[in-house]
């Protein structure tokens, strides 16, 4: 189904009356299984086409939506492997060879795309009481006025296993449920959409979220061997490199983060400026601090006892339980509970959200003893899950016009425990798992490697300053780390971070300078024709060696 064929010039004052082609709607009868070894067969491209206008920068956009199907194949054999649901918004009238196309998804491994498609740049976003809670039912959905509808057309993918996408039979989900397997699979995803809609020659850009960020850089990078090259990528939230997950030094910012928010600062008095003050922490994370982990204990080191005093007024924890977590901001209990998070305001029984530490949720009673891993019982998730799963199903329902009899699969668990998280880099090493297998997942070599490639791919980096799920330092340091030495193409990388959580854009400040931000990406890898054209001699290059072999 060619989007742009469907389009519409539809009323600007949109008042629901349209000229034009009629909206189409869509019921899939097919059960979409989610389990490992679920799959279909039917191999329908369906969709639900739907004609929207809003008013977005002061000016009428009219607007696309598509919802459904589009069936991968196999590589090798060209036979169907997969049916995978996306939803596109697309502008109306605009030139596919000038107009960008950017594809969405987050991450888990295991989640659907709509988090990101309902709080971030979508035409349509969830009004949520973010960092509070988000009370039951009615809820509210709006016109997004950060929306990037006026800088690119926009795509929600999910993964096989998520939202209504499914393995075809003979495959089955857990076919797909692996690092370079999920790479492969979109990669042919993008690949089918860029041909059903006359996309290949449109700019092309990625935004991945968390796992999705993992992703991303795999992606892009078997995209380049395949012959399709990106302008732009976008890091959300991110996590590169596994071994490094709960690293002190990484996460000492955020902690110090955290305690500035809910005032617990030992510090007198209070820095106003937030992006300072974590700056100052980071200078002592990878100096005094790292020196004092390695040493800690050593009674006589008076270095470590003044190491100590400082770190305590950073994070508000007081120095005898610092002590007794060895210095490790980032220390888990044995149920998984973050020692950091659930002690700053444990006074008043409440703990902070690990996704926004702006969030806090009752931790006493029966609620300290739920498994935080479970489900959404992080309160950030908490604080949100209703919402969304509600006005999900409302708007892919009634204003989106696709229905189905089965369930929509927003975070699907079995994939994550499920996934293979072996992976392959681009010099042909093993950066999945280790001998005993433990997950030693490293994907900033694949960034690196597509970056010097394309030296025209054009990538920023955002993250939330309360995020202590992937800390934003500890981004830092991996991208710092990423084995890029060429000067010239490391400036293409840009890094922003916002006073907001994991999901930066439910913070409608932190969303607003985002959206500004990608605006500036978005430009600059456009607007500069001759890096236009590389990148399309580049992909000619590409596909024609790829054809040749």
């Amino acid at each position: 189904m060619n989007d742009h064929a469907s389009s519409t010039h539809a009323n600007p004052g949109g008042n629901g009356k349209h000229r034009g082609p009629a909206d189409v709607p869509c019921f899939d009868p097919t059960a979409y299984g989610m389990g490992p070894d679920d799959f279909v067969t039917d191999m329908t491209e369906n969709a639900a086409i739907t004609h929207h206008a809003m008013e977005l920068g002061g000016q009428a956009l009219a607007y696309t939506a598509t919802a459904g199907h589009l069936v991968t194949v196999d590589p090798s054999s060209s036979q169907p492997n997969a049916k995978i649901f996306y939803v596109a918004f697309t502008k109306d009238g605009a030139s596919a060879q000038e107009r960008p196309v950017t594809f969405f998804y987050n991450g888990g491994p295991g989640s659907s795309s709509v988090f990101v498609l309902l709080g971030s740049f979508a035409p349509k976003r969830i009004k949520t009481s973010m960092p509070g809670f988000t009370p039951p039912a009615p809820y509210t959905l709006e016109d997004n006025p950060d929306s990037l509808l006026d800088r690119s057309d926009l795509v929600f993918v999910n993964p096989v296993g998520t939202g209504y996408s499914a393995a075809i039979a003979p495959h089955h989900n857990r076919d797909f449920w692996g690092v370079d397997q999920d790479a492969d699979s979109l990669k042919q995803f993008v690949k089918r959409y860029l041909t059903a809609n006359d996309r290949w020659n449109s700019p092309k850009f990625l935004y991945g979220e968390s796992y999705g960020t993992a992703r991303s850089c795999v992606l892009a990078y078997h995209l380049h061997e395949d012959g399709v090259d990106l302008n732009g990528i976008t890091l959300q939230s991110s996590i590169l490199d596994y071994t490094q997950s709960g690293n002190p030094v990484g996460a000492l910012p955020t902690a110090a983060a955290d305690a500035w928010y809910h005032d617990r600062l030992g510090v007198s008095p209070k820095p106003e400026d937030l992006q300072a003050f974590v700056a100052q922490v980071a200078q002592f994370a990878r100096t005094d601090y790292r020196a004092a982990l390695a040493k800690f204990p050593d009674p006589k080191n008076a270095a470590i006892a003044a190491t100590l005093k400082t770190l305590s007024q950073y994070t508000g924890i007081d120095t005898q339980t610092l002590s007794s977590w060895n210095l490790d901001v980032a220390a888990y209990d044995s149920r998984g509970n973050s020692l950091f998070l659930t002690t700053l305001l444990k006074d008043k029984g409440v703990a902070l959200g690990s996704y926004d530490g702006r969030v806090t949720a009752i931790d006493t009673g029966i609620a300290g003893k739920v498994d935080p891993n479970a489900g959404g019982n992080d309160p950030t998730m908490t604080a949100v899950t209703g919402v969304y799963t509600a006005m999900w199903n409302s708007y892919l329902n009634e204003q989106l016009k696709f229905r189905s009899n089965s369930s929509f699969t927003d975070l699907n668990d079995q994939a994550f425990q499920n996934w293979n998280f072996s992976h392959i880099d681009p010099t042909g090493a093993q950066k999945g798992v280790d001998a005993q297998g433990n997950v030693i997942l490293y994907t900033a070599g694949d960034l690196a490697a597509v970056m010097a490639l394309n030296p025209d791919l054009r990538v920023l980096s955002a993250n939330g300053f309360y995020d202590f799920v992937t800390p934003f330092y500890q981004t830092v340091i991996d991208l710092q780390k990423m084995p890029l030495a060429d000067q010239k193409v490391r400036n293409n990388l840009s890094a922003r971070f916002y006073p907001s959580g994991h999901m930066v854009y439910l913070d409608n400040a932190s969303r607003t300078a985002l959206t500004a931000d990608l605006a500036k990406l978005y430009q600059s890898a456009v607007a500069d024709r001759p890096a236009v054209a590389r990148i399309r001699a580049l992909q000619r290059m590409r596909a024609m060696s790829t054809m040749q072999h």
